[in-house]
């Protein structure tokens, strides 16, 4: 499945966040790094976005993690940019610098080769919220533009989860 095939499941997990953070009076923001933009991009072609969409980051340079998004340097250098608390620094770096409620966050390998002794399709999703953080560890089948469009879906599948489920006592 092509970025274009996958653009009617990637719209409708988008629509289905923004009208239910819209519903509850929400916002969020994003950070991408394998995404590059998609996700963003994503979901601002839903109408109504505005309301509940902060704005994002795009940290595609291991650097900019640290700079723009607060991921500790010390965490890059030990593990680099494909891992699951890097993930989980990224959704809560974008959370707080964008001031929204949630933050949402892609960091993985799209391919075409392994990067970082990581193989293609490994991919992390986070999302950080009131109730706190959650990541996911994905392993995604196909070229660059299948493993980028099903890591936006699979990123705002997380989210519409996280906004679903009953906060922590």
């Amino acid at each position: 499945m092509g970025v274009r095939e996958g653009e009617g499941s990637m719209g409708a997990a988008a629509a289905g966040v923004v009208h239910r953070l819209a519903d509850r009076r929400e916002t969020f923001a994003t950070v991408e790094s394998l995404t590059g933009g998609l996700l963003a991009a994503t979901v601002v072609e839903i109408a109504g976005a505005s309301a509940v969409y902060r704005g994002g980051l795009v940290v595609y340079a291991t650097d900019l993690k640290q700079r723009l998004a607060d991921v500790p340097a010390d965490l890059l250098a030990e593990r680099g940019p494909v891992d699951p608390d890097v993930a989980t620094a990224l959704a809560e770096g974008g959370r707080r610098r964008c001031g929204a409620d949630w933050g949402l966050a892609t960091t993985g390998v799209a391919g075409p080769e392994p990067q970082g002794g990581k193989p293609v399709g490994l991919v992390f999703v986070a999302v950080a919220g009131p109730g706190g953080t959650e990541v996911r560890e994905l392993r995604l089948d196909g070229g660059r533009d299948q493993v980028r469009g099903a890591a936006v879906t699979e990123a705002l599948r997380l989210l519409a989860d996280r906004i679903d489920a009953p906060y922590p006592a």
